[in-house]
């Protein structure tokens, strides 16, 4: 007998926001000093100013990537990006 699990909008919400919150720390992490996690959150602005400074000579990047890790990161439209 096979069961099947149906997922509840919550869990999908969740499963969502995780997938973002590691896409983002990844593009951080490996694309940081072009501002590439900037352009992804929706900030263009700031992503434009990040990649023609190369992320404040590394700065900006270090600086952003722990603000990714401890879940203080919002996107343009003000939702948090955070591990659940």
């Amino acid at each position: 007998v096979r069961l099947t699990v149906q997922s509840t909008p919550v869990d999908a919400e969740i499963i969502e926001q995780r997938n973002k919150w590691i896409t983002c720390l990844l593009l951080c992490w490996f694309l940081g000093v072009f501002g590439v996690h900037r352009f992804y959150t929706g900030h263009t602005a700031l992503g434009v100013v990040q990649l023609l400074t190369f992320g404040g000579c590394g700065i900006w990047t270090v600086i952003d990537f722990i603000i990714i890790v401890s879940g203080n990161l919002k996107d343009a439209e003000g939702n948090p990006i955070k591990n659940v």
